[in-house]
């Protein structure tokens, strides 16, 4: 006999409740998991000091495009995502890699009548949505791994804020992620000419960050607060800083790097170092601390003509020596050890350059203070050359004899250092 299948039955209808309503049905097992990542999602923020978070933030804000370099997993896509709810900005995420050179130079819409109209360029999707908005975040994801062509179409965009026709507006700001070529899929160093349009930012973790953000606690990024009055202060200072800099150091202006990898890094060129004067000035302005400001600088121009303008910066607040000479025991020192040295050194200099007694006399009171209120081993140097400058008829000050004790000590622990030295080299040869 053949069997008859099975019909299958109905479902059974819910059971009603008391009183004619029926029974809710019990969530499924999607739903649950559902609720369960919602739950390991939910994240507040806090007020936290962080010097990569707060050059990014200034960054933005001086409506740079920054360029966040970093390994895989570090945190870079969070952390612009982190930043676009922080300042209230749709955030708008383009895969550079995985897009075409038209994508971002615009695709050729042929109209009526080229011959009249031309042909215009059609700009993406994410473009308009952008322009009709307003206002948003660009994040430019994946750079490193966008091959040459594509690099080449950016430059505009980056640059000019244009993708095809269309330009984005003011209120659109760009930030770009990339990944070191050695942890890169089938990475591609950034052109000179793309890297040269940014801000470079080195990317990496706080542990105690990470820690406290995984318990669900992330600290929050804030616009830097720009003081009104500071402002015109603040644009005089970016400017004397970078134009004394390159005034004293013209080799500086535009130096390309030798090696294809350093190429795709910052670098100084007249266009970066425009950054770094907008960026001098912005730090100036919201009080940024000199760690943000190196950030900064040192991802506009490299890091070498970074630090040479930091400490530009740090000559320019040195006090005047005339200053100084004028009233020894009125004037202001550094309290750091470097500037209090580099003042020092200037005040013995100016002197050298006009040597008149009551100079040379002033000059050895000031290093009497100096030596009450730091540290000896700084005075010896400016001592020893002011020492030498002293003409045949000029008295020696009684505060050479106060002096006295640390120039000895000074002395008898350079000999003791290369005594020393020598018996290491000795014990070495044998």
């Amino acid at each position: 006999m053949s069997s008859v299948p099975s019909v299958p039955s109905a479902p059974s209808s819910p059971v009603p409740a008391p009183g004619g309503a029926r029974a809710a049905a019990p969530p499924s097992r999607l739903d649950v998991a559902t609720d369960l990542l919602a739950l390991l999602r939910e994240s507040t923020t806090e007020p936290r000091p962080d010097a990569q978070l707060e050059a990014l933030t200034l960054a933005v804000a001086a409506d740079l495009p920054v360029l966040l370099w970093g390994e895989p997993g570090i945190g870079k896509s969070a952390a612009l995502t982190q930043l676009a709810t922080a300042l209230d900005l749709p955030l708008t995420t383009v895969i550079a890699s995985v897009h075409e050179p038209s994508d971002f130079s615009g695709l050729p819409v042929i109209g009526d009548d080229p011959a009249e109209q031309g042909v215009p360029m059609a700009p993406p999707d994410w473009a308009v949505r952008l322009v009709r908005a307003g206002r948003g975040l660009l994040f430019l994801d994946e750079l490193s791994t966008a091959p040459p062509a594509v690099q080449a179409a950016l430059l505009r965009l980056v640059l000019e804020r244009r993708i095809g026709s269309l330009r984005l507006p003011s209120g659109v700001r760009i930030v770009a992620a990339a990944n070191p070529r050695s942890s890169a899929a089938d990475g591609w160093e950034l052109s000179p000419p793309l890297a040269n349009r940014f801000v470079h930012l080195q990317w990496t973790h706080d542990h105690e960050v990470v820690v406290r953000g995984l318990g669900g606690t992330w600290p929050r990024a804030t616009l830097p607060e720009l003081d009104p009055g500071r402002l015109p202060e603040a644009v005089a200072f970016g400017r004397r800083a970078v134009c004394g800099l390159l005034a004293a150091r013209p080799t500086l202006v535009h130096l390309l790097p030798g090696g294809e990898a350093r190429r795709g890094g910052p670098w100084p060129s007249p266009r970066s170092w425009e950054m770094a004067l907008c960026l001098t000035a912005f730090a100036t302005a919201a009080g940024s601390s000199r760690e943000v400001l190196s950030l900064l600088v040192r991802g506009t121009v490299g890091d070498g003509p970074g630090l040479e303008l930091l400490a530009w910066l740090d000559r320019m607040d040195l006090p005047d020596p005339e200053t100084l000479l004028a009233d020894p025991a009125g004037g202001e020192l550094p309290q750091r050890g470097d500037l209090r040295q580099a003042a020092l050194d200037g005040v013995v200099a100016a002197v050298r350059a006009r040597p008149e007694k009551s100079r040379w006399d002033a000059a050895w009171a000031l290093l009497v203070r100096a030596l009450e209120t730091g540290a000896p081993d700084l005075v010896v140097v400016p001592a020893t050359t002011l020492a030498s400058l002293r003409r045949e008829d000029w008295e020696v000050p009684e505060a050479i004899e106060r002096l006295a004790g640390a120039v000895s000590v000074s002395r008898r622990a350079d000999r003791a250092a290369d005594r020393v030295a020598a018996r290491a080299g000795a014990g070495a040869s044998a």
